[in-house]
């Protein structure tokens, strides 16, 4: 169990923190709430304090003896500030000590996550600009804010982030500190396959595969949060888009060729790097049957003529734009033919990427997981082994890998 605390500022988007606060403490993690008296205005101590199961104020008067601003900050594992208002980034910035919480992140050791949320203008503001500088140059996790409804009927970056992307993102820089959401991603553009393709037999029924997509959705979470421009091309998968991805929604083969090789190319410019995660079928249907077939009648097949599929992975190597990255993965088995790692090696040398992600996948293991285990695979030998963790932290290992690797930023 960890101690997290969760400053709040004062926004309408406060009400969300609510929801953080509960995926928190049902993680099995202690949590103590801190608002600054703009946050009570909107959400009252009382809820804090009964999903919390500890005091909230925003005084640094109140609980005098125990010198609560600043053994709260010293106790810390984890602070998350959400939503960080423009006002609040500027005070945290400028070390102001004004109230509980700004008095609690100056004697905070621990890293400090900031989640801010505000009218797009107030986000773009140079003086906002430079706070978000001064406190990511000082370790600091800024994350980019979601674009989506603001308050009222405007629409733009501002918008405080889902809670469940918020906590993912924590618990990664929880269990392995702020480097894991660096802002190194920043002025680049990914395109990311995630999902498995449903190849349709009939109407109803079609040729699949287990991937859940929730490790390409990871993957797609925290690009955006280090500042990358993300698509994300999801294959039968019908969940939420991370904050900050644009999904591009598709079945079979095909169209997840046809998508991958648009948004690799790009319209203005293409992607810097391009992630192979979705679970491509190898075959399909040869001729799909317009209704559907049932047994006993005169339609019903005694056997399914399979085609080969496109090999994406290998068609977005070979016709990959000058100094673009790519990243497959593989979902390998032993076999008499050798182990997992001899497969993967085999299959990098065959497809030609950069870097090539192995899950062992004997016994059912990772699809629909919360967690995974990976050994990264890259052209030039580099073999880096990722011990099972959850899917968002596998992400953080996979983009160190290929932030390094990528070419000089282009011009814009």
């Amino acid at each position: 169990m960890s101690r997290i605390v969760l400053g709040v500022g004062g926004g309408v988007a406060a009400y969300k923190s609510a929801l953080l606060l509960r995926a928190f403490t049902e993680g099995g993690h202690d949590v103590r709430v801190v608002p600054t008296a703009g946050a009570l205005r909107f959400v009252g101590a009382a809820t804090f304090e009964a999903l919390s199961g500890s005091p909230v104020t925003s005084d640094v008067w109140d609980d005098v003896p125990e010198v609560a601003h600043v053994r709260i900050g010293r106790e810390a594992e984890l602070v998350v500030v959400a939503p960080a208002t423009a006002d609040l980034l500027a005070r945290a910035a400028t070390g102001r000590a004004d109230d509980l919480l700004t008095a609690t992140l100056l004697t905070a050791t621990c890293p400090v996550v900031f989640v801010p949320a505000m009218h797009t203008e107030m986000w773009l503001h140079p003086a906002t600009q430079d706070n978000v500088a001064t406190l990511r140059r000082r370790g600091a996790v800024v994350l980019p804010p979601a674009v989506g409804r603001l308050t009222g009927p405007d629409s733009g970056p501002g918008r405080l982030p889902e809670p469940a992307d918020i906590a993912a993102l924590a618990r990664v820089v929880l269990a392995h500190g702020t480097r894991a959401l660096a802002p190194d991603l920043a002025g680049r553009r990914v395109v990311i396959s995630a999902g498995g393709t449903r190849e349709p037999l009939d109407p109803v029924r079609y040729l699949g595969n287990r991937s859940s997509g929730r490790q390409g959705w990871a993957l797609a979470r925290v690009a955006a949060a280090r500042g990358a421009d993300v698509v994300l091309v999801a294959a039968g998968v019908d969940a939420p888009a991370p904050f900050g991805v644009r999904v591009v929604p598709v079945g079979t083969a095909e169209e997840l060729r046809a998508a991958m090789l648009a948004e690799a190319a790009g319209d203005d410019r293409p992607a810097d790097a391009v992630v192979m995660a979705a679970a491509v079928a190898d075959f399909r249907p040869g001729t799909p049957s317009a209704t559907k077939l049932k047994k006993g009648s005169a339609a019903e097949p005694t056997s399914v003529p399979l085609v080969r599929n496109p090999d994406v992975l290998a068609e977005l190597v070979t016709k990959r734009a000058p100094g673009q990255l790519v990243v497959g993965f593989a979902a390998e088995t032993g076999d008499d033919e050798g182990d997992v790692l001899a497969h993967a090696r085999a299959k990098l040398a065959r497809k030609g990427c950069d870097l090539l992600v192995v899950n062992d996948v004997s016994a059912g293991q990772v699809f629909g997981a919360e967690e995974n285990a990976v050994v990264v695979l890259a052209a030039d030998g580099t073999v880096t082994e990722v011990p099972r963790t959850g899917k968002d932290a596998v992400a953080a290992h996979v983009w160190d890998a290929v932030v390094p690797r990528l070419s000089t930023p282009r011009p814009d």
